[in-house]
């Protein structure tokens, strides 16, 4: 099957958790022997208008990436050397990754008779306390209305959480799947840690509210002031790190990374016991409309490298790490049950270990890339056999 997949404004190769998905998606589908052909950025914001007419191609691990740099919010400009890309590819189904402002590759589908899988990864209509909401509400609803086109148009919906899907899209052509990990990458640490020595707990992710790193910090300091031996590690960056910093003034036990490159995420986990993810939808007003939607890939490779998890009691992420399993759950936002799990899990090493093995299998059995993209396929090949009867 040779497919276009086309991720507006999303940088490929690059750090950003979009882009991971897109290259696991478009390595994974070529490595299932499909021809896969993915539109994307260098990377953020870069403008070069010299790709409307001539995108720059690069042959990386198994697929072409047609780099055309228009920033994300003018997605739409791409119209026209899609409509040509896709005409001069003559792909049997198009892929296009969901964005606001974005849908040149539905666009060259529907004038080309191309059939598609949108794949949603957030709330496609925001709730009425977002910016682009209200200056939608004062536009009379365009972006709303292209979204539902966008929906209607498209032959299969794939999305990590059903509710991300405006209510008036038929629900049989919605296809829930959650991101994965690459289980060959991401493996436990060889040989194990000492259980004997002080463990190693370790955050990853973006510095923002939702995320719970202030959280993490918080609960960090209650641990180390009742005299817990253990360490904590904080990766990534974002707007909450200065305040985070503050946080853990003090306290040597307690370090940042800084954002590091992705090819380093796996020895970095290794190097960990415990991830956390104390995730906390109260500072996000979309998750709490439409429920934890976001597809947690730090959690996923947390498990792939045999890391016992502590994560909050919200669905999906209770059926992903289920309680005393693969790890413990704790009620969002509450930082003194965090600092008591991770208190049990660092007291307690035969549990963890017995948590991170558990975490491993259940990654490898059901939220592998692998996985992932097997699914994508029998999508992909059903939408094609529809579109050819």
């Amino acid at each position: 099957m040779k497919i276009l997949y086309v991720a507006s404004g999303i940088p490929v190769p690059g750090n950003l958790g979009g882009s991971t998905h897109t290259y696991e998606v478009a390595r994974g589908l070529a490595q299932r022997g499909h021809e896969v052909h993915v539109v994307a950025v260098t990377r953020e914001g870069r403008t070069q208008l010299k790709h409307l007419w001539r995108p720059a191609v690069l042959q990386w691990d198994g697929f072409t990436i047609h780099h055309i740099d228009i920033p994300k919010i003018a997605s739409l400009m791409t119209v026209l050397p899609i409509l040509r890309l896709a005409r001069a590819l003559q792909p049997d189904v198009i892929i296009e990754r969901y964005y606001n402002f974005a849908g040149a590759g539905m666009i060259a589908a529907r004038v080309l008779g191309i059939p598609t899988l949108l794949e949603v990864n957030a709330l496609i209509i925001d709730p009425p306390s977002e910016r682009k909401r209200r200056l939608d509400d004062r536009l009379g609803g365009p972006m709303r209305r292209w979204a539902t086109r966008q929906c209607r148009w498209a032959d299969a919906i794939v999305t990590p959480l059903h509710t991300t899907v405006p209510a008036v899209i038929d629900r049989t052509r919605i296809h829930e799947h959650p991101w994965g990990a690459d289980v060959d990458r991401f493996v436990p640490a060889d040989p194990p840690h000492d259980p004997t020595l002080p463990p190693t707990i370790i955050f990853i992710g973006s510095f923002r509210a939702w995320h719970g790193a202030s959280h993490g910090v918080a609960a960090a300091r209650r641990v180390l002031d009742a005299g817990v031996a253990c360490r904590f590690v904080f990766v990534g960056a974002g707007p909450q790190l200065a305040e985070a910093q503050a946080l853990a003034a003090g306290y040597p036990d307690i370090t940042f990374r800084g954002a590091l490159p992705y090819a380093d995420m796996p020895a970095v986990i290794q190097s960990a016991d415990i991830g956390i993810a104390p995730f906390d939808t109260s500072a996000h007003p979309a998750l709490q409309a439409a429920g934890f939607y976001w597809s947690p890939l730090k959690i996923h490779e947390y498990m792939a490298c045999g890391l016992a998890v502590i994560t909050s009691a919200i669905t999906p992420l209770d059926r992903i790490v289920r309680h005393q399993s693969e790890g413990l759950l704790v009620p969002e936002g509450d930082v003194t049950a965090l600092a008591d799990a991770i208190t049990t899990l660092v007291a307690d090493p035969v549990t963890r270990a017995q948590y991170g093995v558990a975490a491993r299998a259940r990654v490898v059995a059901d939220y592998s890339w692998q996985q992932h993209c097997a699914d994508l396929e029998a999508i992909l090949t059903t939408i094609q056999a529809q579109h050819t009867r």
